[in-house]
């Protein structure tokens, strides 16, 4: 018999399915986080190269100092940018950590597999899959059993018991197998008990009654969990479909982004843009960058939840 009581072992399947979401979710966080940190660099980067860019001109008397100031102050937001982006590793790191290892402030890093991306299987063949696997269902489906044995226990006590006693030994006070009289004192005795129920004050009844109730609750706990799974695959689907729809449009957006602050830092060269041009698309190309990154997790982070709820983890 297991060390464990059934609703215990039939719990184990959730919290260690629960325990490998939380899991995956950290995961992919931290993976993020690895990737705006060097989102934040690059931005710092194309932002101490404009600087030096206004400086030139300023020297050259083709920029007003403003450029140089305004270039200056970029420079130090995308430090504290950075600095910023650190700390969110440091933070995703620990909270991993505390699922993984023993020691929380172990170093490490994880693997980056986010453009990984593979397509999602039919949604018939996912939900059929997660109702097969599902240690919920597993979990309310054995509770039906139990309140049907609970249900045939208390109807029991409807029925005449028939109790049956053997004895055999010595019935005398001394160990010997004849007494002095040569009598044989080693016997054995039946007897047999008929207990025929009658009335118990409705006992019964009542034990019978809450077993059905029990029962008709399991049933109740079982729809509730198809429900909620059918719901959950659902939900994560649809999240999968719209994050893997939208991730080519986002690459394209970093692409244009990009090639927008270069024409525009030309443009600056030229005396034809503003310092607050080149600023604006910086920012976009920056928040381009991380909406690509947060993108790609969220379509990660949904096909994980789908690989979970069908047990292919």
């Amino acid at each position: 018999m297991s060390p464990v009581g059934p609703g215990l072992s039939r719990g184990v399947p959730v919290a260690a399915r629960g325990l490998i979401a939380t899991t995956v979710q950290d995961y992919y966080a931290l993976v993020t986080a690895q990737r705006k940190i060097l989102n934040a660099q690059q931005t710092l980067d194309d932002a101490r190269k404009f600087l030096d860019i206004t400086q030139k001109q300023e020297r050259g008397g083709e920029a007003a100092h403003a450029d140089v100031v305004k270039a200056e102050l970029q420079v130090q937001q995308h430090e504290r940018d950075v600095a910023d982006a650190q700390l969110a590793i440091d933070k995703a790191k620990i909270t991993l950590a505390v699922i993984i290892f023993p020691d929380v402030r172990r170093d490490y890093t994880a693997a980056d597999d986010l453009d990984q991306v593979t397509a999602l299987a039919p949604f018939p063949e996912v939900q059929d899959l997660a109702l097969a696997k599902s240690p919920e269902l597993r979990a309310a489906q054995a509770g039906i059993t139990e309140s049907g044995y609970e249900i045939g226990l208390a109807r029991a006590a409807y029925l005449p018991t028939l109790a049956l006693d053997y004895f055999y030994g010595i019935d005398a006070n001394q160990v010997a197998h004849y007494n002095p009289d040569h009598m044989n004192l080693i016997g054995s005795s039946a007897q047999a008990t008929l207990t025929i129920p009658l009335w118990n004050w409705g006992a019964t009844s009542s034990k019978v009654r809450q077993a059905e109730l029990k029962q008709k609750q399991a049933q109740l706990d079982l729809t509730l969990a198809q429900r909620t799974l059918i719901s959950n695959i659902n939900s994560f689907y649809l999240e999968a479909q719209a994050a893997r729809a939208q991730l080519d449009s986002l690459r394209r957006s970093v692409e244009l982004s990009a090639e927008s602050l270069r024409l525009t830092v030309l443009r600056y060269q030229a005396g034809e843009a503003t310092a607050l041009e080149v600023v604006d698309a910086q920012t976009t190309l920056a928040q381009a960058r991380n909406a690509l990154d947060d993108g790609l997790s969220r379509y990660r982070v949904a096909q994980a939840n789908i690989q979970t709820l069908t047990g292919s983890f």
